[in-house]
């Protein structure tokens, strides 16, 4: 299977791109970790206007009609980025679980939708900047309200428990098991965005730090620790592409969990040699490096950490019905 992005698809990401940078690109992250919200809010807005947040609506209901591909292909230049917000939760987990007054109000931008599904996702991202939040059952939805928030990992990241309250709306399970593969795939091509972010900040510093009068990228060592995680990213990419493929097939579970953790290890690898490369400035916070590294480590254990996903590839391929 080769997996090449259409015309179109290179636009969408041409287009993210260009909007997050004229916005102020890492500014946007640091004005969201001091709880200056405003420049993300922005963002949100115009991303949008573009069509992001509406990428898994049908065009009936005022989406764009996109596949799983194109959700791929925008979650990897937002990760890239290390913009913040609940994306995922907005644009990849609720369209099909909520009702169309809120579906209307996250496609144009005017609702920040977040959630939390109990047993994988326990925690609500940025629930103080949503105007929405939801807990998500194997069968149903509820609204929620969100407690004080919890310091993640990621100092960009707001954690916050939700507490359901009123009626919960009965849903099939297939749809919301759907929702959250479809979340899950979102979260490993923010992954991989990530990783190649850093992998392209270690090589442009690889070429400036000088040791012993020379570029530290010229020693032959380097080279091999860069060439490594250019290869991790590299097989990572495919096994992303096939799951959007496969997603709602009988092989689709399966798929998104490889590709979950093949991203998660190829993007906490380049964060390692990027930091390695970097040296005592990498671990500075003034150096955008670290928000991509705590990024990549925050994700790594969202939407299902790397054991249980590796369980969930192990019980598929022991399976006597296979």
């Amino acid at each position: 299977m080769k997996f090449v992005t259409s015309e179109e698809q290179q636009a969408l990401a041409q287009a993210i791109d260009e909007i997050i940078e004229s916005a102020g690109e890492m500014t946007i992250a640091r004005d969201w970790a001091a709880g200056s919200m405003a420049s993300g809010h922005a963002l949100w807005a115009q991303l949008a206007e573009l069509g992001l947040l509406g990428l898994c609506v049908d065009e009936a209901d005022g989406g764009m009609g996109g596949t799983a591909v194109d959700l791929i292909v925008a979650f990897e230049r937002l990760g890239y980025y290390a913009v913040p917000g609940p994306y995922i939760e907005s644009a990849a987990l609720l369209p099909d679980l909520v009702d169309s007054a809120v579906l209307g109000g996250i496609v144009d931008g005017s609702i920040v939708a977040t959630g939390a599904v109990p047993g994988l996702v326990p925690y609500a991202l940025d629930a103080a900047a949503s105007s929405h939040s939801f807990v998500v059952d194997a069968d149903s939805i509820s609204r929620a309200t969100s407690g004080p928030g919890i310091t993640s990992i990621d100092r960009v990241r707001t954690l916050s428990a939700l507490t359901a309250d009123g009626e919960a709306t009965r849903l099939d399970p297939t749809v919301v098991a759907l929702a959250i593969d479809r979340a899950t795939l979102a979260c490993a091509a923010m992954l991989l965005g990530a990783g190649e972010r850093v992998l392209v900040e270690a090589v442009s510093y690889a070429k400036l730090r000088e040791q012993f009068g020379r570029p530290i990228g010229e020693y032959q060592a380097l080279k091999h620790q860069l060439a490594d995680v250019r290869i991790a990213l590299t097989f990572a990419r495919p096994l992303i592409g096939g799951a959007a493929v496969e997603l709602g097939s009988p092989l689709g579970a399966r798929s998104v969990s490889a590709a979950k953790v093949a991203a998660g290890d190829a993007a906490n690898l380049a964060a390692r040699v990027a930091l390695q490369v970097h040296g005592a400035i990498g671990y500075t916070e003034e150096h955008d490096l670290g928000l991509w590294i705590t990024r990549v480590r925050a994700l790594i254990g969202a939407w299902g950490t790397p054991r249980y996903h590796r369980s969930r590839i192990a019980a598929f391929l022991l399976s006597p019905t296979r």
